[in-house]
């Protein structure tokens, strides 16, 4: 080591480049840091959806979209939740048991749903991820059996569900349709996503 003075002005201009790529390296870093977290849309896309259903009639369903999939919120009728009793011994998982994606506690009976008027699921076949089309008309029909109490077919592979997105047996379809997670804020608002008050 050798005991010369390191110049002043030498050492003034070390001092400011070092501070100078300090700041640089943060200014840097923090654009490069915050791409790590979620965007707006991303948080949005796995928000809770609010939905209003004071215009849904009985017979009626409305779909919303939440995390990138339609919803569906039907209205039963008395005789659509009468006929869910027909179709217990004619469907896989009537208590909704199977374990492929989580199931509410309050979707393990048989109108799968908090209030047995209404009824909350992903509208999407548990097979391939076809959407499953409406065939809420009773009776027989094209690809449907004759005593048909109402529900859903999905066109592609010809699976059919209940009027609880139940599967009916030996059907490609592997398990009912998903309920997601959801409350009610009043008789008319529904929260889809979240089912704990925080």
């Amino acid at each position: 080591m050798s005991d010369t003075p390191v110049d002043s002005s030498k050492r003034t201009w070390l001092i400011a480049s070092t501070c100078a790529g300090a700041v640089g390296g943060v200014a840097v870093a923090v654009p490069f840091v915050s791409t790590f977290q979620p965007s707006e849309k991303a948080k949005a896309a796995g928000a809770a959806v609010e939905a209003d259903i004071s215009a849904l009639k009985p017979g009626e369903k409305m779909t919303v979209e939440w995390r990138g999939k339609p919803v569906w919120i039907i209205r039963r009728t008395p005789e659509q939740l009468e006929a869910l009793k027909k179709t217990d011994g004619q469907v896989a998982d009537p208590e909704s048991e199977r374990k492929t994606y989580p199931i509410p506690e309050y979707a393990k009976n048989q109108g799968r749903s908090i209030k047995p008027e209404y009824f909350v699921a992903v509208g999407i076949c548990t097979h391939l991820g076809c959407s499953p089309s409406d065939k809420f008309q009773t009776g027989a029909q094209p690809s449907l059996p004759d005593d048909w109490q109402g529900g859903f077919l999905c066109p592609c592979h010809g699976s059919t569900f209940d009027m609880a997105g139940r599967v009916f047996k030996n059907k490609p379809a592997p398990d009912n349709l998903e309920v997601p997670p959801h409350m009610y804020l009043s008789d008319t608002k529904l929260l889809i996503g979240e089912d704990k008050k925080a």
